[in-house]
């Protein structure tokens, strides 16, 4: 069965200001994203990977072009509106955790869900849920610097996961973390996502990650440089 695209940019355009010269970091980028789906975005620094992740997260604007959540278009430019949607709508995967140094490991997980007022029983069933997911239940009390690389980057996981997003952006997720670490993030994220119905948007150089994920795009210059690619390399 054909999953349904969750997130999807259509001729997308974007360009930036350096003092006087203007920089095309995007030109015309078609891009699909099915629920459940790992999708790898590789190429070199500058090629538009954070663009694209800036994008689809809804923190930046397309000059042109269209980008769709679920079907329906988004306009970037409409701060309350975006703002709305990063919070229900849309878990963050950062390489360096990002997670409040004065806050309980449970503290970190259950903070986007204080922020979206759902309701304290939920809020820690739901806490407890994505904790006992990743494998960090008795953790919960516990403060991030008591924690190894590993158990933060799976903290972080949980807090992007806890409010069952739609869409998860992950930025050099792997990257600070050694191979055996990095699979057992990797798995965990496979497992969410094809569990959850998530799709995810990794921007990587990792190649340890991209082997695992379901899907490679890879750009250069702005432009996806040839057809998208499966894990295992071969044309999609």
């Amino acid at each position: 069965m054909i999953k349904p695209v969750v997130i999807e940019m259509r001729g997308v355009h974007k360009t930036y200001r350096l003092g006087e010269h203007i920089v095309p970091a995007l030109q015309g980028i078609d891009l699909q994203v099915r629920a459940g789906e790992l999708l790898a975005l590789t190429g070199p620094s500058g090629s538009g990977k954070s663009t694209i992740l800036n994008l689809c997260g809804l923190i930046d604007a397309p000059d042109s072009g269209e980008i769709l959540l679920q079907g329906k278009p988004v306009d970037a430019s409409d701060e309350t509106g975006s703002t709305l949607l990063r919070r229900d709508a849309i878990g963050f995967i950062f390489q360096n955790f990002n997670l409040v140094p004065v806050m309980t490991v449970a503290e970190n997980v259950d903070y986007p869900l204080f922020l979206a007022g759902v309701p304290t029983k939920e809020r820690n069933d739901r806490v407890g849920e994505a904790l006992r997911a990743v494998g960090l239940l008795e953790h919960a009390k516990h403060r991030p610097d008591a924690l190894s690389g590993g158990q933060r980057q799976r903290v972080a996981i949980a807090r992007a996961l806890v409010k069952r997003p739609k869409l998860v952006i992950a930025d050099e997720p792997t990257a600070s973390l050694d191979s055996v670490t990095a699979d057992q993030v990797l798995d965990l994220m496979r497992e969410l996502a094809h569990g959850q119905g998530a799709a995810f948007v990794i921007a990587t150089h990792d190649g340890r990650l991209t082997r695992r994920c379901d899907r490679i795009v890879a750009l250069l210059d702005g432009r996806i440089t040839h057809p998208e690619l499966t894990a295992l390399g071969e044309a999609a």
